[in-house]
């Protein structure tokens, strides 16, 4: 390409001029308002109009608008300025009120508005190009002499009106951020490369030119974007070869470079979608980024609908669909007046489209329905197959496309594109484009919901390993927080477990494996059920820590976790508490709100081996919290983990008015600190601990006649707490298990405990280690219905052994407090 030197240009001259192929150009910027915001020396020099009369006078008073009547040089209107259009597009005024959202040309005739140009009338060419987005400016009108085109360049009349603007070196567009940034959009028929080289010398060197190659065509106006006058063949903005070709060359026909230029035209279209869609795994933003792709240079509407599995993230839908299959509207992408389509075509709207339609016919075919334009008849057909809608306004004499949204051959959706009566109706060519541009956006989408699946499932498996914690216990109230890591999976290795034992107690349980993952979450699913079985058989803690170890050597070398045990008895006011290699827990003391890191014997990972285990008893007031955490909490790359530690320490002892709160105060504290990727679990536990005169103790006999004192004390107890309406069902289930203890106890007493919380809970113990069973006890049999009783009659219930000696418990609830 011959850009000539302009730097050796003498002062005075117009810069690229006499270049070689260019021919300088009228730059104007209109506001939202329709006043010009900038006025460029070609435009003073084309139009006879300086910068400081023509900015912030009405872009219509000084540009080639059909019906404007310019004066002439003596100050009179000159009623045969402007004669008709005879060019592309509608006239420059549909652009300067607005009234389109695409880019436009045309061609006008008008008289010069400075003596000094003399009688003769000027022949311009000119392009619009909306300014989308915030700021004041709304329209580039960029305009150029037609006859220069013609007496330099030696282009007839036919030629010159398929030129469209190229941009070389030296330019007067206003010298803004915002409008260097907004280039490519106000020339949307640019590919990246011409784009970025414009950008990159826009500001240095000066004006904007028409630029032609004898070798080259010059990026165009998309044909689909600029309505052509009824009955006029379509052209494209092609620059001619060269008239003399090189030896051996074939000159190309017309109809060849005007297939070529649409074909590539298209192509750029769609490689400017693909690098635009598809950003984000997110399948809402996806979405939005799909159906945004084709307003306003493609179509006028875009409507994306998605079957509903799609949408729900359930996985990849079975079979093809049919009349019954949901199909949800899930965005809408227009150019109309804002609100105008939403009450009848709203988002998120279900339904199943009616057979008859040209949107079911696409859904069940699975290709692409062009209907050239919709007429009245047909308008009337889909409005009728709708209930409660008409669509008719809306659709009515416009061009309709709907292409299949597909991945591996099935139809996830479709997305239906529509074009305003005064654009071009979509063609086969528009068809084909349309099915690509589907083609590459149902990839993106089935992408965003394979993402989505799995994320689903991610979320599905994490949460099937963490325990439903009920958030009182005995003696004791619980709140937990779990965080997924910001890795890709949120599959993790964190757990927490709350874990009812026998004599009112309450087992704490932090853990974490090590890694992420897939294997990570399944093996903490196996190290849970494992401490959950040890504990429920009363398991001392650092015993359990051995057998958890030993477990884990046993199952594989890369078995490796992190984990603090802990069991509180409420009626002791005691922790009993040991550790495999995990950090400390924070206590809270209730008398002054003072926090520390309890000091314990840290241990070695579970799945190390060869390590023993040592366990401390720690006594609690009521009103205390523990605080049982994992490291992704404090602990932060590139960061001591003393510090965060220490930021535990300190939040933990936050006041708060609920647990919930407490565990909140820590979050925001700890999770804002940078750099977190891995998991967090946190237990809180307030230590409410048991009064003494809600708990009662007795030891029985191992007679039979027992049974009777058993009642009794029972009722008077109750009686005494002021909860009558227990005492019959407590003394049934009582008398069932104290026979049982009595009858199979060797030769020590039985214990029997009563205490009260928000429910009553009974616990019998005897020296007979043998586990009662459920029998199924025949109409003649004289027992064996004792357990069968306690289980219907019970809230809950259960037995542990411990040694040589076993506990049956059960829970009664009390009235109103189900």
């Amino acid at each position: 390409m011959d850009r000539g030197s302009e730097r050796d240009t003498p002062p005075g001259r117009g810069v690229g001029d006499a270049a070689a192929g260019r021919i300088p150009l009228a730059v104007v910027v209109v506001d939202r308002e329709g006043l010009v915001s900038h006025w460029s020396s070609g435009a003073r020099r084309l139009f006879g109009v300086v910068r400081e009369e023509a900015v912030g006078r009405a872009a219509a008073d000084l540009l080639p608008v059909a019906g404007a009547l310019p004066e002439d040089m003596h100050g009179e209107a000159m009623p045969d300025a402007y004669e008709q259009y005879d060019g592309l597009g509608p006239d420059l005024e549909a652009s300067l009120g607005g009234h389109t959202a695409y880019a436009t040309a045309g061609r006008a005739r008008l008289f010069p508005h400075e003596p000094g140009e003399g009688g003769e009338r000027l022949d311009v060419l000119w392009w619009a190009y909306p300014l989308v987005g915030p700021g004041p400016s709304r329209l580039l009108v960029l305009a150029a002499d037609a006859t220069r085109l013609r007496d330099e360049r030696g282009y007839d009349d036919e030629t010159a009106e398929r030129i469209s603007p190229g941009f070389a070196r030296h330019t007067e567009l206003p010298a803004s951020d915002e409008l260097e940034r907004r280039l490519p959009e106000i020339l949307p028929s640019m590919g990246p490369g011409h784009s970025g080289r414009i950008v990159s010398q826009m500001l240095e060197l000066g004006y904007p030119v028409l630029e032609f190659s004898q070798f080259d065509r010059v990026p165009v106006t998309p044909y689909w974007g600029v309505p052509r006058r009824p009955g006029r063949k379509r052209t494209e903005a092609v620059v001619p070869q060269r008239r003399t070709p090189p030896a051996g060359a074939v000159p190309e026909g017309a109809e060849q470079d005007l297939e070529y230029a649409a074909v590539r035209e298209r192509l750029e279209f769609l490689n400017e979608v693909s690098s635009a869609i598809g950003t984000s795994l997110d399948l809402g933003e996806t979405i939005r980024e799909v159906t945004s792709a084709a307003v306003p240079r493609f179509a006028d509407f875009a409507g994306t609908h998605l079957r509903a599995a799609v949408l729900a993230g359930e996985g990849f839908p079975d079979g093809p669909p049919d009349g019954q299959t949901v199909m949800f509207r899930v965005w809408v992408e227009h150019n109309d007046e804002p609100g105008r389509w939403d009450d009848t075509v709203p988002v998120g709207e279900a339904f199943a489209f009616p057979e008859h339609t040209p949107f079911y016919k696409c859904m069940v075919t699975g290709e692409p329905v062009l209907v050239p334009r919709v007429t009245e008849e047909l308008s009337e057909r889909i409005a009728g197959e709708f209930e409660k809608r008409d669509l008719r306004p809306l659709i009515g004499g416009r061009s309709l496309l709907i292409v299949p949204l597909k991945a591996r051959n099935v139809v996830l959706g479709f997305m239906v594109l529509m074009r305003r009566p005064d654009r071009p109706a979509f063609d086969d060519m528009d068809r084909t484009t349309g099915a690509e541009l589907a083609a590459r956006a149902g990839l993106v989408l089935d992408n965003a919901r394979m993402y989505t699946y799995q994320e689903n499932v991610a979320d599905t498996l994490q949460d099937s390993m963490l325990p439903q914690v009920t958030p009182r216990m005995a003696g004791c109230d619980i709140a937990t927080r779990y965080l997924p890591g910001t890795r890709l999976g949120r599959i993790g290795g964190d757990w927490f477990d709350t874990i009812k034992l026998p004599g009112s107690r309450t087992a704490l349980v932090v853990g974490d494996v090590m890694g992420h993952g897939l294997n990570s979450a399944a093996m903490m699913g196996q190290l849970r059920t494992a401490v959950q079985t040890m504990a429920t058989m009363e398991t001392p803690p650092a015993q359990l820590l051995r057998n958890l170890d030993d477990l884990a050597r046993r199952l594989g070398d890369t078995y490796l976790a992190t984990c603090l045990y802990a069991v509180y008895d409420p009626i002791r006011g005691e922790l009993h508490l040991a550790n495999a290699g995990h950090i400390p827990p924070v206590l809270v003391r209730a008398e002054d709100g003072s926090s520390e890191l309890l000091d314990l014997p840290t241990g070695a990972p579970i799945g190390v081996g060869g390590v023993p285990f040592e366990a401390i008893r720690v006594k609690v007031s009521p009103g205390d919290r523990l605080v049982l955490c994992t490291d992704g909490l404090v602990e932060v790359r590139g960061s001591d983990i003393g510090e965060g530690l220490a930021a535990l320490c300190e939040s933990a002892a936050h006041p708060a008015a609920s647990m919930d709160d407490a565990c909140d105060t820590i979050i925001r504290a700890l999770n804002t600190r940078g750099g977190r990727k891995d998991d967090v679990a946190l237990l809180m536990a307030r230590l409410n601990g048991i009064p003494d005169d809600h708990v009662a103790e007795w030891r029985l006999d191992a007679d039979p006649r027992e049974v009777a004192w058993a009642r009794r004390l029972v009722r008077e107890r109750l009686l005494a707490w002021g909860l009558p309406q227990a005492v019959e069902t407590a003394e049934l289930l009582v008398s069932e298990v104290v026979t049982n203890a009595v009858r199979h106890a060797v030769s020590e007493p039985v214990g029997l405990r009563v205490v009260r919380t928000d429910a009553l809970l009974f616990e019998v113990t005897d020296d007979e280690p043998g586990l009662p069973e459920m029998l199924a006890a025949e109409p003649c049999d004289e027992s064996g219905r004792g357990v069968r009783v306690v289980s219907r009659l019970a809230r809950e219930w259960g037995a542990s052994g411990s040694g040589h000696r076993k506990t049956v418990w059960f829970e009664q609830a009390l009235a109103g407090r189900e």
